[in-house]
Formats: structure tokens, C-alpha cells, sequence
């Protein structure tokens, strides 16, 4: 059973609960979110595998829970190893922002700690992910832009919170 640290607005934790209880719910939780750039300034997306909550469409790269009791850097670590297989890389926060929406069975109401990565480390995809593209950033504000159903609703609110620009 995973525990997760139920927060207020101000990410104050408050008690920990079940991640399963959180969703079903509507608790406000941690979860990290990662974008991810490479040396060439190209970013990372993933497409989601059908059991996800935004299948085929194109998410960040990273995104878990915190789980009760972890501290953000060390949920980031853990959650880039297992989704992208990276160890070594460089990090940078970028703020935070909740965000909330009713998903299949649950309610995600998260509160997002959002960094950038910078590797060029090899991507190995877990079972949550079908492919991944690399974007030149003109290409993604173009795509974002031009076809935004293309990409998955927590990714699009990160554009929207973080990257404004990517939608001028």
C-alpha cells in the first residue's frame, strides 16, 4: 500500500492517507513533474501506454507521487529512474501549481512540484510509457499551438502555468 502526505495550499503537510484513498477522495497530495531537455536544447515527451490516464497522447517525461514522508528531490530521483532510467543528471525547480481533474475511477487533485532535467543519458521506458520523441523547441511551440489535443491535460497546464510563451 503506498502512503502519500495529504497537504494544504501552502504544501504544509496535514496527515498522510493512502494514494488509493487521495484519488478516490479529491485529497490534495504531491506528485512531481519533470520536464526534460537534453544538450542540444531538445525536449523529451513521452506518449502514455493504454492503462494511463492520458493514453497515446504526449506527457512530461516524469510525474509521480511523493510518497508519504520523501522529500521532493528524492521522489524526483526515484521517479526519473524508473521511468526514464536516468541516475546522473543536473535539476533545476520550477514552481509549483495544483491541479485537479476527475480521471476514469478517481479525482487527481495534485499538488505539482514541476522541475526541468538536463541529460543526455539514454532512456530506457517503463510500462507506463509506448515511445518517447525528442522536440526542437520551435516544433513543440508549433505542435502545442496547432494541435494541443495532442497532448495530455496535466502536460498542457504546465505549458500553461510555466511555459506561457510555448502558447504565444
Amino acid at each position: 500500500m503506498e502512503w502519500v502526505d495529504v497537504v494544504d495550499k501552502n504544501n504544509r503537510v496535514i496527515k498522510k492517507v493512502t494514494k488509493k484513498m487521495a484519488h478516490k477522495k479529491g485529497i490534495l497530495h504531491r506528485t512531481v513533474i519533470s520536464e526534460v531537455r537534453d544538450s542540444k536544447g531538445r525536449w523529451l515527451l513521452i506518449k502514455q501506454a493504454s492503462h494511463k490516464q492520458d493514453v497515446g497522447q504526449y506527457v512530461s517525461p516524469v510525474g509521480g507521487h511523493v510518497i508519504a514522508g520523501e522529500t521532493e528531490v528524492e521522489a524526483l530521483k526515484r521517479e526519473t529512474f524508473e521511468e526514464l532510467g536516468l541516475k546522473n543528471f543536473k535539476y533545476e525547480l520550477i514552481g509549483r501549481a495544483i491541479f485537479n481533474r476527475p480521471v476514469r475511477n478517481h479525482i487527481e487533485n495534485h499538488y505539482f512540484i514541476v522541475f526541468e532535467i538536463f541529460s543526455d543519458g539514454e532512456i530506457i521506458l517503463n510500462e507506463e510509457s509506448d515511445d518517447f520523441i525528442f522536440f526542437k523547441e520551435n516544433e513543440l511551440k508549433k505542435r502545442v499551438k496547432e494541435k494541443p489535443s495532442e497532448f495530455g491535460a496535466a502536460f498542457y497546464f504546465v505549458v500553461k502555468k510555466f511555459y506561457p510563451q510555448f502558447l504565444k
